[in-house]
C-alpha cells in the first residue's frame, strides 16, 4: 500500500508489513546534487532510533515529525540529510547520485549518527555492506569517507577519536 507523503508531494510511504519495512519513495527524478526536499517541521527531542543527530553533543537530536522518517538507512546511499548549516532553515535532504522516480530514498546513518540508539544489522544489500550499523564512532574514517557525504560534526569526532589514538599511542 502507499500512501502519499504529508511532508511533500513528491514522495510517497510505500507501507510493508514488518517493523522497519516501510519506505520512503520518490515519485520523481532528481539529479545529483539537487535538493529534493527541505527539513520543516524539525523539532529538538531527546535521542532516540527515530531521531537524527544535528550537532556535536549528546542532546543534539532532532524529531522530523515527517514521512522522511521512512527513508531507510542504506551503505550506498542516494540521499544525505544535509544538517550543516547553523540555521535550522537552510536544513534539507540532497541527491547525492541520481534518483529515478520509483526509487526508495536512503541515507548513510552514520552520516550523521555518532553512536546509535538503537544498532542493526543492516539489510541493504548492497556490495559494501558494512553488516552492522552503530554509528560513525565504531567506523574507520576511510569508511565513512566512501560514502560520499558526511556531517561536519561526525568528520570532528572522528578527528578527535583520532586524536585520542595517537595520544594513547605516543604514551605506550
Amino acid at each position: 500500500m502507499s500512501v502519499t507523503s504529508k511532508a511533500n508531494p513528491n514522495f510517497v510511504v510505500q507501507v510493508q508489513p514488518g517493523e522497519y519495512k516501510s519506505f520512503l519513495k520518490s515519485l520523481k527524478a532528481f539529479e545529483e546534487g539537487e535538493v529534493i526536499a527541505s527539513l520543516v517541521g524539525a523539532t529538538k527531542a531527546p535521542k532516540s532510533y527515530r531521531t537524527v543527530q544535528c550537532g556535536l553533543g549528546p542532546e543534539d537530536h532532532i524529531e522530523l515529525n515527517s514521512d522522511f522518517v521512512y527513508v531507510n538507512h542504506s551503505c550506498e546511499p542516494n540521499t544525505a540529510f544535509d544538517l550543516s548549516s547553523s540555521n535550522p532553515a537552510d536544513w534539507h535532504i540532497r541527491a547525492l547520485r541520481r534518483i529515478e522516480a520509483g526509487d526508495a530514498l536512503g541515507f548513510f546513518y552514520p552520516s550523521t549518527e555518532w553512536d546509535m540508539d538503537q544498532p542493526f544489522s543492516c539489510e541493504c544489500g548492497t556490495k559494501n555492506c558494512l553488516g552492522i550499523i552503530q554509528g560513525a564512532k565504531y567506523l574507520s574514517k576511510e569508511d565513512l569517507l566512501a560514502r560520499r557525504w558526511v556531517s561536519p560534526w561526525i568528520l570532528d569526532l572522528v578527528s578527535e577519536k583520532s586524536d585520542q589514538k595517537s595520544k594513547v599511542s605516543a604514551r605506550l
